[in-house]
């Protein structure tokens, strides 16, 4: 596991788990003990070490409570720890709303709700906001940390990476992300904004922009 980050009130810490190196992310308030969990891909003893970590970061002596888990996409290998982890901090389960019945199916878990794009998620001290992102998946989904004093943070699952936007199956899905990733990241957020992928290291969007042509015109 690595080590927090501090997000005004806030910690971020996260793990990798899994043969596919999936980042798994936690968001604590410090003063509520709220938390949100994104990608409860693998390794369930991993995510409960986790959670108890942030646990620890919680000032007074309630300690944390795991409100949600969040899932970026449908694929596989985001989820498989998604029905042990319910059923052991009995935390509700989200997703955007046209992944949703697919993560259903492969997980057997219902989600107690989805989201739609720009749905805010309000817990007790912050908000997350989502962005479908429509490519990888058609109901990928970004969330937005957006804290005052600090840069913006976004947990975009497997639509952008360091180098390029995630891995579509045809030109069309890779017309559609990019717009998205563009329109709906970029246009919007500043430079110093962290983005913090399903795999791999973070990145900014100011580490980014200037690739982006590239990146439409090699379709890729």
């Amino acid at each position: 596991m690595e080590q927090p980050i501090k997000i005004g009130p806030m910690t971020l810490r996260w793990a990798v788990v899994s043969e596919m190196e999936n980042n798994v992310y936690l968001l604590t308030h410090t003063e509520t003990g709220a938390q949100v969990l994104i990608d409860a891909a693998d390794d369930v003893q991993t995510l409960l070490g986790l959670l108890e970590e942030g646990s620890g970061d919680v000032q007074g002596d309630d300690g944390a409570k795991l409100a949600a888990i969040v899932t970026t996409h449908a694929h596989r290998d985001h989820v498989q720890a998604l029905a042990e982890l319910k059923d052991a901090t009995g935390a509700q389960a989200g997703a955007g709303d046209e992944d949703a019945s697919a993560i259903t199916e492969a997980t057997g878990v219902a989600m107690d709700f989805t989201v739609a794009n720009g749905d805010v998620g309000n817990f007790d001290g912050f908000d997350l906001e989502a962005i479908n992102l429509r490519g990888h998946t058609p109901g990928s989904t970004a969330l937005v940390l957006a804290i005052e004093g600090e840069p913006v943070h976004l947990f975009v699952g497997d639509s952008l990476f360091p180098g390029g936007v995630g891995k579509t199956s045809n030109p069309e899905d890779f017309t559609s992300l990019i717009d998205d990733v563009e329109e709906r990241l970029f246009s919007r957020f500043g430079d110093d904004a962290v983005v913090w992928p399903g795999h791999g290291e973070h990145t900014t969007l100011g580490a980014e922009r200037g690739s982006l042509g590239e990146w439409r015109e090699r379709g890729w």
